[in-house]
Parts: structure tokens; C-alpha cells; sequence
């Protein structure tokens, strides 16, 4: 069987003045595609040949031998070529560009951005993009708690937080709690710990490292802050949670831990004023 939007091998069955004609080795009743001139070097009558099925600007089934940067129901990363009054055309790696049409937009789209989209099927049988690709993505991953991943957000919750395509493949969301002090926008690359596999199998996901690596750094942010201050902060382990948060971006029970390894290791003092360096 012959499917838009797949790579699969088919049959030479005939040639004409424009190409070659192909069809499929399991189902020859269906109807030939044509593989035009300028991918037929080097084919003749009954050769197998690994092709990429899609239509061309007019409409008709047609093959190539380019490879395209995506596949129909994969997600991929690509860029806009030009928005248009029908939507917006993204370079996928063939001659003619895919659509991305605006009822499957998220948010506003510019040209030469990069978007994360996945290739489908619509109601007339075209191949186009969308950005709405939540369900297209894989609940069970093969990754585990305080495994490191990288991704893509595709859509932001301002009451939820920023979902996140795992590896473009797997579902993952960035809580609120999480987002605070970063500005995220559709199409930024994340790179995050898994704080918790959900029981559904999805990803929550978290920007600072493990507790105790995440008090090494934040003890090296407060003290360069102090040296920064001229050797003393005004701030300590009473100071409000909003005090610290607009100081640092970090809350108050990390505060502490990282203030308590600069004490035992001697680099600090703590009084009711502040932190002060140990001379």
C-alpha cells in the first residue's frame, strides 16, 4: 500500500518522457506515482527504490528520493519559510513547502523562527503541520527520577506551568513552582531533571539540579553575591521567603542549606543583620 507522508520502497513498473512510474511490490493494483527526471538517475524497469510519498504543488501523489526533515506522525523542529494569508509554509527539506495552516498555530508565528510540529493528515487528504502535538506524544519513557533530558516547549499554561516534548518525543511539564525567574516562549530548547514520573507514565520536570549538587551552586551564587555586597548582605535565615526569592530566585529552605554548607565551611558568618565574610 502507497501512504502519503511515508518513506517505503517501491517498484519501477514503467518509464515516460517525465520519469519514472512507480508502484508498490505488495498491492499493484494501486494506482502508479510518478518519480520525476531529476530523481530518476541511475533506476531502469523493476529496480526497488526507498522514496518519500507526498503531493506536489498540484496536487498530484507524487515520490521523490530526497529525504524530508520529517515524517508523517513524527515531531520535528522546523522553520518558517513565510506566513501567508492561509497560514504559514515551513521548510521540510522538499521542493514544495508544508503548510502550516493558522487553526493549527499556537500563539504567534514569524517567519525564520523555528517551531515544533508534527506531520499529518487532513480532511482532504493533504499532508500538513500542526502545532497542537500533545497528542501525538508517547506517555512511557524509558527515563527515571533525576535523569537529565532535553526538549522542546510547545505550549505554556500561565496556571500550570510549560509543557515540554521530551527528546520531541515524550510528554513532560515544567510546574509553575519551576518557572519562576525564567522567561520561556514557544519553540525554546529546555534542557531539565526528571523530578517525578508521573503514574500515567508523563515527565515532571524540574531546572535545578538534585539537592545536593543544587547546594553546591547556590552556596557559590550567595557567596560571590556577598563578596559582590563588599562583604556583607543584608539578608539571613529569618529573612522572609519574598526577600530571598527576589535576592536569588531561590527559596527559603534552599537558602538555608546552601548558608549552612558556607558555615561549615568557614567562609561565613551569620548575624541578626546579615551574612557577613569570615575575615
Amino acid at each position: 500500500m502507497i501512504e502519503l507522508g511515508k518513506k517505503q520502497t517501491l517498484k519501477v513498473i514503467r518509464k515516460a518522457s517525465v520519469g519514472l512510474f512507480l508502484n508498490s511490490v505488495d498491492d499493484p493494483d494501486m494506482e502508479d506515482i510518478l518519480l520525476p527526471n531529476n530523481q530518476a538517475e541511475g533506476l531502469k524497469l523493476d529496480d526497488d527504490v526507498e522514496v518519500f510519498v507526498y503531493k506536489d504543488s498540484e496536487d498530484r501523489v507524487i515520490a521523490t528520493r530526497k529525504v524530508p526533515k520529517i515524517t508523517l506522525g513524527q515531531i520535528s523542529s522546523l522553520m518558517v519559510k513565510e506566513v501567508t494569508k492561509i497560514g504559514a509554509f515551513l521548510d521540510w527539506g522538499l521542493d514544495k513547502d508544508l503548510l502550516l495552516p493558522f487553526k493549527e498555530q499556537i500563539g504567534k508565528v514569524k517567519s525564520e523562527h523555528y517551531y515544533l510540529v508534527c506531520l499529518y493528515v487532513d480532511k482532504t487528504d493533504r499532508l500538513c503541520a500542526t502545532m497542537k502535538i500533545s497528542r501525538y506524544l508517547q506517555s512511557h519513557s524509558p527515563y527515571k527520577m533525576n535523569d537529565i533530558v532535553k526538549g522542546t516547549i510547545y505550549s505554556i499554561n500561565r496556571d500550570i506551568g510549560a509543557f515540554v516534548a521530551v527528546e520531541n518525543k515524550y510528554h513532560g511539564l515544567i510546574p509553575n513552582s519551576e518557572l519562576t525567574g525564567h522567561l520561556f516562549d514557544y519553540g525554546d530548547k529546555v534542557e531539565a531533571r526528571i523530578k517525578r514520573v508521573k503514574s500515567d507514565g508523563k515527565l515532571e520536570l524540574s531546572l535545578r539540579k538534585e539537592v545536593f549538587k543544587q547546594m553546591d551552586d547556590d552556596a557559590e551564587k550567595i557567596y560571590a553575591r556577598v563578596v559582590a555586597k563588599k562583604g556583607f548582605l543584608k539578608l539571613n535565615d529569618n529573612s522572609p521567603p519574598s526577600a530571598i526569592k527576589a535576592e536569588f530566585n531561590m527559596s527559603k529552605s534552599a537558602f538555608k542549606r546552601a548558608i549552612g554548607r558556607l558555615l561549615r565551611e568557614q567562609r561565613i558568618n551569620i548575624t541578626d543583620k546579615g551574612i557577613e565574610l569570615r575575615r
